[in-house]
């Protein structure tokens, strides 16, 4: 199922997206996403809606250095383990809504990535049954002031601005992870071009790493880690994510008014 979130002629609901193209047509969820969704009957067609973030997150788990030859271009060693931070909620952007530029930041940087949707409320999860709590899966963009990440030694603020997690443009529930094509493209000029069997620490191993620190909720998202190949936005630019077998995630950029 492909699942999505949408402001439509009478709100904003969850939806179930069917079809491709000129013919896709978005069926409205009674309540949520998870577990077995229920339908209202209402139904609109893609071209009519306005696609929002598919998923309300109480929280964005993100992983660092998660592909070596990244490690490399970031001038540090592969880690061992998986490292872990966070973006607030309220960092989440949809598709085609803008980044928006810090006037406290020179450089900011994409990061094309593939996201993880948790299903269920989840802790101390084995890897062997991470596929168990795992609703789907979409297209993130962990947009990052670089030169603050630099500065402050954490990544928190570098991180954290309003906007800097755009995520969709929807949420495949069938899909293998394993070895999806991941390309970043800024005004068409491809930046990143990776695939996510390169990852150093595979989903799997990922939620069983976080989910013995912190319980995961319905809807948290984790961010897998970014290929080589980022690099400085400018206001006026589009920042287009596409991940094979999901879709393209893309955001203008816009400075700060």
């Amino acid at each position: 199922m492909r699942l999505g979130r949408v402001a439509s002629p009478d709100g904003v609901a969850f939806v179930s997206i069917e079809g491709d193209g000129a013919d896709a047509v978005v069926r409205e969820i009674a309540e949520h996403p998870f577990g077995n969704p229920t339908f209202t009957g209402r139904s609109w067609p893609l071209a009519d809606v306005r696609l929002l973030a598919p998923i309300l997150a109480s929280k964005v788990i993100c992983i660092g250095k998660n592909y070596a030859a990244h490690a490399e271009e970031m001038g540090g060693p592969a880690p061992a383990d998986p490292v872990i931070f966070m973006k607030p909620s309220t960092s989440i952007q949809s598709p085609n809504a803008p980044i928006i530029l810090p006037p406290s930041s020179s450089q900011v940087d994409y990061e094309g990535e593939l996201a993880v949707v948790i299903g269920r409320p989840c802790k101390d999860v084995p890897a062997a049954r991470a596929g168990e709590v795992i609703l789907g899966y979409t297209v993130a963009n962990d947009v990052t002031a670089r030169d603050q990440q630099r500065h402050d030694g954490q990544w928190t603020r570098a991180k954290g601005y309003d906007t800097f997690c755009p995520l969709g443009p929807w949420i495949e529930t069938s899909l293998d992870p394993s070895d999806l094509e991941i390309v970043t493209e800024v005004d068409g000029q491809v930046k990143q071009r990776s695939r996510t069997s390169l990852l150093l620490h595979d989903i799997p191993k990922l939620i069983e790493w976080i989910t013995t620190v912190m319980t995961l909720l319905p809807g948290d998202v984790i961010l897998t880690g970014t290929p080589e190949g980022v690099g400085p936005l400018q206001a006026g630019q589009t920042v287009s994510v596409t991940v094979s077998g999901i879709g393209t995630l893309s955001n203008p950029v816009a400075a700060k008014r």
